[in-house]
């Protein structure tokens, strides 16, 4: 499958996950695509579309918490910031995401 193909793929399957958790992809569509791009890159490469902003761990059970959509394993982290980490889901009501503040888990 080509790349903007697989990208058409995954937004489609990500929304269908984000939309009842109350999240939406970011309106700054540059960004959105770049990082399902990456993603894509990500999932080629490693077999399944990783968070493109955070490292791999190499144990299985770990780095499934950063397989995209992974706001259901940061819920209450991501829910403090609106946002998830790389910044493709933000929360349905945000419009200027770059407002947004971001922060370590143990901070939230």
């Amino acid at each position: 499958m080509a790349v903007a193909e697989r990208k058409d793929a995954l937004r489609f399957l990500f929304g269908k996950v984000v939309d009842p958790l109350g999240f939406k992809f970011t309106p700054d569509e540059e960004l959105a695509d770049f990082l399902l791009q990456q993603e894509v890159k990500l999932e080629r490469e490693h077999g399944a579309p990783y968070c493109p902003c955070q490292g791999r761990s190499g144990a299985r059970d770990e780095d499934m918490r950063i397989v995209c959509p992974c706001i259901p394993f940061h819920r209450a982290h991501f829910d403090k910031m609106r946002r998830c980490w790389c910044g493709l889901f933000v929360h349905k009501d945000v419009t200027d995401p770059d407002s947004l503040p971001q922060f370590p888990p143990d901070e939230a």
